[in-house]
């Protein structure tokens, strides 16, 4: 679970309130978070937040926020989170931008950015937005894979800002922390940040650059800012915040968070266009900071059921509402409920009964005694699949325990299977290798004896492990089913002796089972 530090006052200060660390204690339970340690003497607070969903808590700022939100009954209002400069429509004039050139698709295609001018960096504001940052570009955005973030000094750079697919043999600049001119090349060999972050821009013939009308380099993204523009310090009041990579909503929802923590801070937000030559999830002219998720629209009673007990329309609606969300009624008995711009976390109705059991207070709810009295034991399929794991292990196989979630590939291309097979889907999978549920567990002993070729034969390798499978007539759409594979490899290796096991599988299964011929793709 992500950990931050910060100070006291400064906590105090965001809040605009004093109070006690028992109190905070208390109000932290409304950001799922608890303090570590506490040092009075320097007034320095560890606290650790226990929800990975919201990244906007990731930071003093957005602690704050949700505690200042429960205290007013409602949250502030961040004007900037629109999808259209206030002056008039996307292509106005009015907005800074950044031109977004063709040959990036294939590299790192999305890039965003805003503005905030008007509050003094300090020492504690700066040492807090280098940690958010990190932060978010290290778990958000998986070691920069999926968002990495650039912070400059705006007042240096002369926009249109130019986001270009560069050759790195023959562009140079002065990186952040050197003191000579260095060609993208050579960063990605002798920079400490060139070297741990090259595999994310390696294999390609052309790589992304960032640099102000005017030809002041500001980056090289992923890896390392430049030292002209990207060496933010004390007392500067005019900062430009970008941030590239290869999912623009994620990269968006970084960018909502950070503008928020800087109006939190005082800042007045200016929002940027990018203009792109290809498509992008909200077309091809993208201003940021915008909004992302939809309502989710909900009946009144899913409160009552989820909860256990009446919840009426008003309740609902001020818990809600305390805890940063807009909720409007959507007729008779259903409410439509919004989370702020700088959240993305809402995948079902569930999801917003949690915010309003939180933001009411765990505590106000009725304890319900139980009313049976139960024995737990494991359910029967549980103790069937141990006694089949037993057997196997006593048979002479090695168990291998595998992640049901895979990728795609693994379980289709493969195995060869036709492209167009069904498989239960990840809706919001982060990465490619996690992004179905296995239908088999074959494909997994079979991805370990890929890569045993060293090892000594025979292989007799199993596995028992959970599979999900398509069934529209169930109410989920799917069913999960507890499925065993094993194999054999080796020079001597034979039908005759895998039969063999499947019978005395069977036999102390006390099972009948029956062979039958089938075509398979594999």
């Amino acid at each position: 679970m992500p950990t931050i530090t910060c100070r006291y006052y400064d906590l105090e200060n965001l809040v605009g309130e004093a109070f006690s660390i028992e109190r905070l204690e208390e109000l932290l339970c409304l950001a799922k978070s608890e303090i570590k340690e506490f040092d009075e003497e320097e007034e320095e607070l560890k606290i650790e937040i226990n929800d990975t969903n919201r990244p906007d808590l990731w930071c003093a700022e957005g602690l704050a926020r949700q505690i200042a939100c429960h205290l007013r009954g409602e949250a502030r209002d961040y004007p900037f989170f629109s999808t259209v400069p206030e002056g008039g429509e996307a292509g106005s004039t009015s907005l800074n931008r950044i031109l977004v050139e063709e040959g990036l698709e294939k590299v790192r295609p999305f890039v965003g950015a805003f503005i905030a001018r008007g509050a003094a960096l300090s020492d504690e504001v700066l040492v807090q937005m280098i940690q958010t940052q990190e932060k978010l570009a290290e778990n958000l955005g998986r070691r920069r894979a999926t968002v990495a973030i650039g912070i400059y000094n705006a007042a240096k750079i002369s926009f249109p800002v130019h986001y270009r697919a560069v050759d790195p043999d023959a562009t140079s600049f002065v990186p952040l922390g050197f003191e000579e001119e260095m060609s993208l090349s050579r960063i990605l060999e002798e920079h400490p940040k060139g070297m741990e972050y090259a595999p994310l821009v390696s294999g390609f013939d052309r790589v992304p650059f960032l640099v102000d009308s005017a030809g002041g380099v500001l980056s090289f993204p992923p890896i390392i800012n430049s030292r002209w523009s990207g060496e933010v310090m004390v007392g500067d009041e005019e900062l430009f915040v970008e941030a590239t990579g290869p999912d623009l909503k994620t990269l968006v929802l970084a960018l909502n968070i950070l503008a928020a923590n800087f109006a939190d801070r005082g800042a007045a937000i200016e929002r940027v266009e990018i203009e792109y030559p290809y498509d992008s999830p909200f077309g091809r002219t993208v201003v940021v900071p915008r909004p992302l998720a939809d309502p989710v629209r909900m009946a009144r009673n899913d409160f009552s059921r989820s909860l256990g007990e009446e919840v009426d329309a008003e309740t609902i609606t001020s818990a809600l509402t305390a805890y940063g969300c807009r909720v409007e009624k959507d007729g008779p008995d259903r409410v439509s409920v919004a989370a702020p711009a700088f959240r993305n976390d809402y995948m079902h109705p569930v999801d917003v009964i949690e915010d309003f059991a939180i933001s009411r207070g765990y505590g106000s709810f009725e304890p319900v005694m139980p009313d049976e009295f139960t024995v737990g034991k494991l359910a029967g399929s549980t103790a069937m699949a141990d006694v089949a794991r037993d057997r196997m292990i006593g048979f002479g196989y090695e168990e291998i325990i595998s992640s049901m979630f895979t990728s795609r590939a693994d379980l289709v291309e493969k195995m060869s299977l036709p492209t167009d097979t069904r498989l239960v889907e990840v809706e919001n999978a982060l990465s490619e290798s996690y992004s179905v549920l296995r239908n088999s567990v074959l494909p997994s002993l079979l991805g370990v004896e890929s890569a045993s070729g060293t090892a000594l034969y025979p292989h007799r390798l199993f596995e028992v492990g959970e599979v999900a499978l398509l069934a529209p007539e169930d109410p989920s759409g799917c069913v999960t089913r507890t499925s065993l594979a094993a194999l054999i490899a080796g020079a001597e290796a034979n039908f005759s002796e895998i039969h063999s096991t499947l019978g005395l599988l069977l036999y102390y299964l006390n099972m009948e089972g029956k062979l039958r011929p089938i075509d398979h793709p594999s």
